[in-house]
């Protein structure tokens, strides 16, 4: 399981860092079962606040992970029959 967050408060970074390792800033490394990578994305939806986060994890599909995104983010996941992919929305114009 891999977890990227941009922009959290630095108490949402310490509650990861008792369960999971750290192994760039903001990129969080660890093997855990359903249940405990489920309380840990409650933890980040709940204190991510204006910042945003990725999750991914080994599962049963055709790539052998599967993830799931939460905050704004230029990144926009999308399923094409059973495969997911990521597409990017436009650069905001400058004004």
């Amino acid at each position: 399981m891999v977890i990227v967050v941009e922009n959290i408060p630095p108490m949402l970074r310490g509650r990861l860092s008792l369960w999971l390792i750290e192994v760039r800033c903001g990129v969080y490394v660890g093997n855990y079962s359903i249940k405990v990578r489920k309380m840990l994305w409650d933890m980040v939806t709940k204190y991510v606040c204006d910042g945003n986060a990725v999750m991914a994890w080994s599962a049963p599909t055709e790539a052998g992970f599967d993830f799931t995104t939460l905050g704004k983010n230029r990144r926009l996941p999308i399923d094409f029959n059973g495969l997911r992919f990521v597409s990017f929305y436009p650069e905001e114009a400058n004004n």
